[in-house]
């Protein structure tokens, strides 16, 4: 009998945290914004777990972020990047402070993950080295032996910053995918 109720209470427990586990993790890893997320994602052809992954890298969801590199808003845009991609999307009204808008600030991040993805033919981790480390510093560590072999993917991300967030980008879609996509 005692040996009986050791497994009921193991198996509950069990039971218990497998159906916690999702539910605390939707806490950890939110999908704020879902609409305009999907929205946007599928007009730049992007995977929206993805987008949802580099907000959460980048902002962690606050709006009114403000890195120390002066980005703005949930995909931490600088204004000088947000200017070019209002130029490159003829926005007529764009200010800065429309960066802490949420759907303004994902509409521009959208544009240029796409523009990226182009760019860098749909490699990711180009993509998102270049989102982080810029895609001049991408495409001269593409040409240099030391990072990339074949001038086409990256064996080694100079900068430890970037590393770092191309590889907690990846946890996070990993995350979002398995939390998100059922």
């Amino acid at each position: 009998m005692k040996k009986l109720l050791k497994i009921i209470i193991f198996v509950l427990v069990i039971t218990a945290i497998y159906n916690g586990v999702p539910k605390v993790l939707r806490m950890i890893y939110p999908m704020k914004y879902s609409q305009n997320i999907y929205t946007y994602s599928k007009k730049y052809d992007l995977d929206p777990y993805l987008v949802a992954s580099i907000i959460k890298a980048e902002s962690n969801f606050n709006v009114n972020a403000v890195s120390n590199r002066n980005a703005y808003g949930l995909m931490q845009i600088t204004s000088s990047t947000g200017n070019w991609i209002a130029e490159q999307m003829e926005l007529k009204d764009y200010d800065v402070d429309k960066l802490f808008q949420p759907e303004y600030n994902i509409l521009m991040g959208c544009w240029y993950l796409n523009d990226l993805k182009k760019e860098f033919n749909n490699n990711i981790d180009l993509v998102l080295a270049a989102y982080n480390g810029g895609r001049g510093n991408v495409q001269k560590w593409l040409n240099d032996n030391d990072h990339s072999k074949d001038g086409k993917s990256l064996h080694y991300i100079p900068f430890k910053e970037t590393d770092k967030y191309v590889k907690r980008v990846k946890v996070n879609y990993n995350i979002y995918r398995y939390l998100y996509s059922k």
